[in-house]
């Protein structure tokens, strides 16, 4: 372990951590501010929060993560206690994105154009989850195809296996 390798990784946290806890007010406030007082109907305005507070809350917990990852990088193990609440965190986090899915079919859009947009905030939830907690789809654009082939696992999940 070198200091400067420490550091660079704190660094990278700090502005993953940071990203993802922006991404998450971004896409909250956009939501709140500019679309949902646009929508027709309370039940258009259920479906998009249905599809969002999974993302949310998927966003949030990475963003918590890469933060206190900052602490244990190239030191220790990820604490015990914590890799306990981000593993029920696994779990929930499926039991949300279910029942996201299940808000979004009962108050579903009359608009097409407000249904597409639920159903990719939906689909983004997945997608994050999924790059957290079971394949890194999170690559820099120029290798992505071939990045994700690889089939790496997510910092996360190593870090919870470590932790055991």
């Amino acid at each position: 372990m070198t200091t400067d390798r420490r550091t660079a990784l704190r660094r990278r946290y700090l502005n993953l951590g940071l990203g993802e806890l922006a991404a998450c007010l971004t896409f909250a406030v956009v939501a709140g501010v500019m679309i949902a007082p646009r929508l027709e109907s309370a039940g258009d305005a259920a479906a998009l929060w249905s599809a969002l507070l999974p993302l949310l809350v998927v966003l949030l917990q990475a963003g918590t993560y890469w933060l206190l990852a900052r602490s244990w990088v190239e030191r220790a193990a990820m604490p015990t206690s914590l890799a306990a609440v981000y593993r029920a965190f696994r779990l929930l986090d499926v039991l949300l994105l279910a029942g996201g899915l299940v808000g979004v079919v009962i108050w579903w859009p009359e608009n097409i154009a407000v249904a597409v947009l639920t159903v990719a905030v939906w689909a983004f939830g997945v997608v994050e989850y999924l790059n957290y907690f079971v394949v890194r789809l999170a690559y820099p654009a120029a290798r992505w195809s071939t990045s994700v082939r690889r089939g790496q696992t997510p910092r996360l999940v190593l870090d919870l296996r470590n932790s055991a």
